[in-house]
């Protein structure tokens, strides 16, 4: 790995940790309120959050730490060789935004959990943003794997003014100020990346980040 590309890596995993702080931080304080009589019960969703939290914060910094090592991998010599590793790419960080995109901010917005007075809503919220950052990054990433191949780059293009509207949803969603637009908007964009890709033969499979992945 390049110095470049270290200094880059430990740049991104500093910012995660202050991220991840203010996250539990926020989340610390939202537990701490309210009577005593439930208190038990806000320290097991705290654990079980915090854990959701971290494999969050740490998820962009780890894809972006792989595309880095990626990019100084020395290039397939074939086009047929160069368009495989495109569309594997693709697969893998497309997957990566669907997945994370369905499981912290579609789902949960569809049970309730973002309306106010919502039990564990802080959380929820925490983890919509930092799951709306991840996904943004993810499908840029994505979108620029599908440069590699003609077929797969020629159904994204159409896509990638939907995928810049997603950027500043991330805070958005953190700050409870998303609506039905919002969401229907993210699901809308996974929705066209995922056909973009069965449509070119890189079939997309949502693939919810884990903490145990990111540290491999």
């Amino acid at each position: 790995m390049s110095v470049a590309t270290s200094t880059t890596v430990r740049f991104r995993r500093a910012l995660t940790a202050v991220v991840l702080s203010t996250a539990l931080l926020a989340g610390a304080t939202a537990c701490g309120s309210g009577g005593s009589s439930s208190g038990s019960s806000r320290e097991e969703l705290s654990a079980a959050s915090m854990g959701e939290l971290a494999a969050l914060a740490a998820a962009e910094p780890a894809a972006a730490e792989a595309d880095e090592l990626a990019a100084v991998t020395p290039s397939p010599s074939t086009s047929a060789e160069r368009q495989k590793f495109a569309k594997t790419r693709f697969v893998a960080n497309a997957g990566l935004a669907a997945g994370a995109t369905y499981q912290w901010i579609v789902k949960p917005y569809r049970e309730g959990k973002f309306k106010k007075g919502a039990k564990g809503r802080t959380f929820a919220l925490i983890k919509a943003g930092l799951a709306g950052a991840f996904a943004y990054n993810r499908l840029k990433a994505a979108a620029n794997n599908a440069k590699g191949d003609p077929l797969l780059s020629k159904a994204m293009g159409p896509l990638t003014a939907g995928i810049d509207s997603l950027k500043g949803l991330g805070s958005k969603l953190r700050k409870g100020e998303a609506g039905d637009a919002d969401i229907s908007n993210f699901d809308n964009v996974i929705k066209g990346v995922k056909e973009a890709g069965r449509n070119s033969g890189a079939e997309v499979v949502d693939k919810v980040p884990s903490a145990s992945e990111l540290a491999r």
